[in-house]
């Protein structure tokens, strides 16, 4: 089965402050604010949600086809994917534009400064579900506005059934719209604040939002998973990690494991679980696709950590 995965490429640009924010800011002048951070270390990570969904899944011995619009500084990312066999015919390469890429800057507390360049993001209409054969299930991620309206319609129109995972799209779209894509999908996913959002934009509440489509997932960081389905709750306890060294796209790799089990067809209880032990192993790991196993290595951990096997 091969799952066609919309959403954003991205390069992600990681900078350490080595001090407190706190310490170079004046509050009463951040209306005048023009400050500068000496940043002596810095890594570039491959980003973006449709790139971190899709290594995820390949991990995992899934097929994505992530679907994004990219610029004229994509090749080391493409190289990258092409290596993995993760294939790229449904990236468009923009010509005059950038990747879309996240300049982040981390100091001494966690707290971050964040610039966001969309880039060739803003392309995202100029693919289309319609276009790509041999699609079983899809999932729209956070893309370009126009983009995300137009796959998701097109995946109803192709009877092909997809999750809808707003996550950092959530300021792009009104009620009306939210309420379009929950209509449309059969699946939704979100964290616990974006599920709040949700109901808050589109004056559903949980239980009107879960009675529209197959399954309402609302994950809960290291609380685990609530999946909202037939009327009841099912909540998926959380895996334990090794270590806690970076939570970037650990939404991402649950989405993956999420995607795998519904292409398994296992119980709703296991995808919790698979989603949930993808995001430990991530969060031992810096940057959004550095962690590496095998199928084996997961189902063996996935069975010490919860007592059944896959």
């Amino acid at each position: 089965m091969s799952t066609l995965i919309c959403g954003s490429l991205a390069y992600d640009t990681i900078m350490v402050f080595p001090d407190q924010f706190k310490n170079h800011i004046l509050p009463d002048k951040v209306h005048i604010l023009n400050v500068s951070f000496l940043v002596p270390r810095m890594r570039r990570e491959f980003g973006g949600c449709a790139g971190n969904i899709a290594y995820n899944l390949k991990l995992l011995g899934g097929k994505p086809v992530p679907m994004a619009t990219v610029g004229e500084d994509f090749g080391p990312y493409r190289a990258y994917f092409q290596a993995l066999d993760i294939p790229m015919q449904c990236v468009r390469e923009m010509q005059g534009t950038f990747t879309p890429q996240a300049f982040i800057t981390t100091d001494h507390d966690n707290n971050q400064i964040t610039a966001f360049h969309p880039g060739a993001m803003m392309f995202s209409h100029e693919n289309h579900v319609k276009d790509v054969p041999g699609i079983t299930l899809g999932i729209v991620a956070p893309d370009g506005r126009d983009g995300m309206l137009q796959n998701a319609r097109e995946f109803k129109a192709a009877g092909i059934p997809f999750i809808f995972d707003p996550g950092q799209a959530m300021p792009l779209f009104n009620g009306e719209e939210f309420r379009e894509f929950i209509e449309l999908a059969d699946y939704v996913i979100t964290n616990d604040y974006e599920s709040n959002l949700l109901q808050d934009r589109t004056g559903w509440d949980e239980a009107t939002i879960s009675s529209k489509v197959k399954a309402y997932i609302t994950t809960r960081g290291p609380k685990g998973v609530d999946i909202h389905v037939g009327g009841e709750t099912i909540h998926a306890p959380p895996a334990k990690e090794k270590a806690v060294v970076d939570p970037t796209g650990c939404g991402d790799a649950f989405r993956a494991g999420l995607i795998f089990g519904l292409e398994k067809g296992y119980d709703w209880p296991t995808i919790g679980r698979i989603g949930n032990l993808m995001g430990a192993l991530k969060v031992s790991h810096h940057g959004t696709q550095n962690q590496r196993f095998t199928y084996a290595e997961f189902a063996a951990e996935f069975e010490r950590q919860y007592g059944y096997a896959l």
